[in-house]
Order: C-alpha cells, then sequence, then structure tokens
C-alpha cells in the first residue's frame, strides 16, 4: 500500500515508542531531555510486549513500529522486544543512539531484526557535530555506524536538525550523505521544545528558503523527508508546477538570501543535478499518520507535541488514535490560516511549533510565511506525484 492511499484516520503509518529516557549523549536539542538512567514508571518488558500487540491490532500491513528512545539500546530487553515485534509480523526499525553501546555485535543484531534503521548526523563538519551531541568523537563514530549498517544491507536514513548551528551546512551534507551511498534523509526542523531553545529556531524567510533548496538537493539521488516541516510540501509542489511552465525564477527571485547561498554551494560542490526531484508532497502530520508512546505509556500526537490524549495502561492504542478529542482535533479543527489554506491536507502546518509559540496545538504554524489563495489551484495537481 501507497503512502498516498494509507488510511490515516484509522491507523498511523508510524509509531513511535521512546522505550527508555537513558541515553548516554548530551545533545543540547533533544526532545526528550533524556538523561543517563531510566525513569521510574517506564513500560516493562510485558507491557512493551503488550504495545507491540496493539500495533498489530490496527491489522495488515502494520504500521511501522520505531524503537527510539533516549536510546533503545539501554534498555536489557530490547533484544527480546525486537524478536516479538518480529514474530507478531510487526514491521519495525529503530533509532539507536551512536555511544559505545552501538558496538559491531549490536550492529549485526540490529541488522537481523529491523527493517529499517535511522541515524542520526546534524552537520558535515564533526566539530558541530559533536558540540550538538555533547561527546567528542559522535560524529566519527556515525560515520562508521552508518557504513557499517550498509555493509549489511540495512536500509539507512540519516536524520539531520536544521537550526542555526547547522542551516549553513546543509549544502556539504548532501555532498557527504552521496559519498557515503545515503538516499534517504530525514530533515528535522527544529522546534523549541525538551532542550531545543528558541534562540536556535530559523526565521519563517529563513525556513522557506530552507524548504525550496531541500526540493533542489532532492535532484541528486536523494530521498527527502521532512519532520516537523510540512511546509516543504507546499514549497516542493510550487516549484513542481512553476518548473513544468518554465517559470521557476519567478519563485527563486522572490527567496532570500540564505537560499542562494545554499544553491550556490550545492553546484559548486556538485555540479548541475542529475535527476528527477526525489521530495516527498504527501505524507504524514502530528495524530494523522503518526503517533508517539512515550517511556511510560502515555500517548502523544508526536514526539515534539507534550500533550497526552490518554496512556495505553488504561487504554488501548487503536481506540486513543482513532477516538480521542485531541488527535480528531488536529485533524479537523486547525485555525487561522492553516485552517483555509488549500494546502492544509498535505500541509496542515507544525502543530508542535504552533504549541511551541502559542500553547494551542489548533494555531497557525508560525513558520509559514505563505498566505492562502496567493499560488493557482493547479499546483494542488501534483499532489501525490
Amino acid at each position: 500500500m501507497m503512502r498516498g492511499s494509507w488510511p490515516y484516520h484509522e491507523k498511523p503509518l508510524l509509531v513511535f515508542w521512546e522505550t527508555t529516557k537513558a541515553c548516554l549523549l548530551k545533545c543540547e536539542h533533544c526532545r526528550a531531555e533524556a538523561i543517563t538512567e531510566a525513569l521510574p514508571g517506564e513500560l516493562s518488558t510485558e507491557e512493551g510486549k503488550r504495545l507491540i500487540d496493539m500495533v498489530a491490532e490496527f491489522g495488515r500491513p502494520s504500521p511501522i513500529l520505531i524503537f527510539t528512545g533516549g536510546d533503545p539500546l539501554m534498555r536489557r530487553d530490547i533484544w527480546v522486544l525486537l524478536e516479538y515485534a518480529r514474530d507478531k509480523g510487526v514491521r519495525s526499525a529503530m533509532a539507536p543512539s551512536v555511544t559505545p553501546l552501538l558496538t559491531e555485535e549490536a550492529i549485526d543484531r540490529i541488522s537481523s531484526m529491523v527493517g529499517a534503521v535511522s541515524l542520526s548526523l546534524d552537520s558535515p563538519y564533526p566539530e558541530v557535530h559533536d558540540d550538538i551531541r555533547g561527546i567528542e568523537g559522535t560524529w566519527e563514530r556515525t560515520v562508521w555506524a552508518l557504513r557499517e549498517f550498509k555493509k549489511r544491507k540495512v536500509r539507512v536514513q540519516v536524520n539531520t536538525v536544521v537550526m542555526k548551528k547547522t542551516v549553513e551546512g546543509l549544502a556539504d551534507m548532501v555532498k557527504l550523505l552521496r559519498d557515503l551511498g545515503i538516499t534517504t534523509w530525514e530533515v528535522f526542523y527544529l522546534v523549541p521544545v525538551g532542550r531545543g531553545e528558541r534562540s536556535q529556531d530559523l526565521t519563517p524567510s529563513e525556513w522557506e528558503d530552507v524548504s525550496h533548496f531541500l526540493y533542489e538537493a532532492s535532484r541528486y539521488g536523494v530521498r527527502i523527508r521532512t519532520t516537523e516541516g510540512p511546509i516543504f510540501r507546499r514549497a516542493a509542489l510550487t516549484r513542481r508546477y512553476y518548473e513544468a511552465k518554465d517559470r521557476l525564477a519567478e519563485i527563486d527571485e522572490h527567496l532570500g538570501p540564505l537560499y542562494h547561498r545554499l544553491m550556490e554551494r550545492l553546484r559548486e560542490l556538485l555540479g548541475d543535478p542529475e535527476g528527477p526531484p526525489l521530495a516527498h508532497t504527501t505524507g504524514t502530520m502530528d495524530g494523522r499518520g503518526v503517533v508517539f508512546i512515550s517511556y511510560n505509556g502515555s500517548v502523544y500526537p508526536s514526539g515534539f507535541l507534550p500533550l497526552s490524549a490518554g496512556n495505553i495502561r488504561h487504554r488501548s492504542l487503536v481506540e486513543i488514535y482513532r477516538r480521542s478529542l485531541l488527535f480528531s482535533s488536529l485533524r479537523e479543527r486547525l485555525k487561522g490560516k492553516c485552517g483555509r489554506c488549500e494546502f492544509r491536507d498535505i500541509c496542515g502546518g507544525s502543530r508542535a511549533r504552533a504549541f511551541s509559540y502559542t500553547g494551542d496545538p489548533l494555531a497557525e504554524d508560525p513558520s509559514c510565511l505563505y498566505e492562502p489563495g496567493s499560488l493557482p489551484m493547479e499546483v494542488l495537481e501534483g499532489v501525490g506525484r
């Protein structure tokens, strides 16, 4: 089943399970505000198995269960849980932290049990990545781990957070990904939550520049998706439409200096693009296609939107996802320009960013400078392509 036909109102495509808060890294933007020891109240092994059963109850094809954290390798029972998910027929992926726990033996075991792995690499510059992650040498170890997973033929995704510290390195990141043979890039638009600071957030104009740049970057053989950056889909559809009419210059002339700097650097590094854009213009949103289970079983629309819709210890995940007022409101009751925008069904704005800045998850996304109705409706004809 393709993403475009996934029944988002009936079941999520992605279930993120924060298996633990424990992690040996000290990332300055950490959503989880991870610590070195597990917190009291963490789901037990049996409760973890029950959660896996709940994911299976959505029916086949199952949502993809992503074991994340903290660091899932900090759980002693992680191998038992991964094996249980595999035996239940639940598709799973893993997002381990790059610490001394990620040994060759661990990489072997992960590779035999999950369909995909994602690792965070926030900058092409080791000193920037290590500064963000709080541990010297993390960049080199991450590059090593990426190569090891690639050797084992595991589908590998790189996650990169965009913020003031990393944004100028995005073009060089594209080159690094190509050099490493990584073809899937998940770009996280910083949301000031957890340890994330507002001082590292970009302006709406800069987020627009980043979104248009990423579309062009996807022409270089890297499939690009965004997290908390749904405005990327609107930018991608816009560029696709104007390119087909040979009028792309009309869009570029209105973009800011960040876009033009990044594009100049990208062409300097890699020359002219080689193929069609690999940019996702359909996808999930907080509470629609995405659900997040915290370490203690609380259910959230995403890991970046700290509003609970219930707890799996007391209510089934299927019922919470399909019937909770919070989830249904996020799908149907958006306010401000997000509520009246013609792109609301494919974008809808970042609900997490709206909540972070306004305290209202239904408010308009403050990172978006688009005014509804400014583009021809024909732009939407490119949805799903």
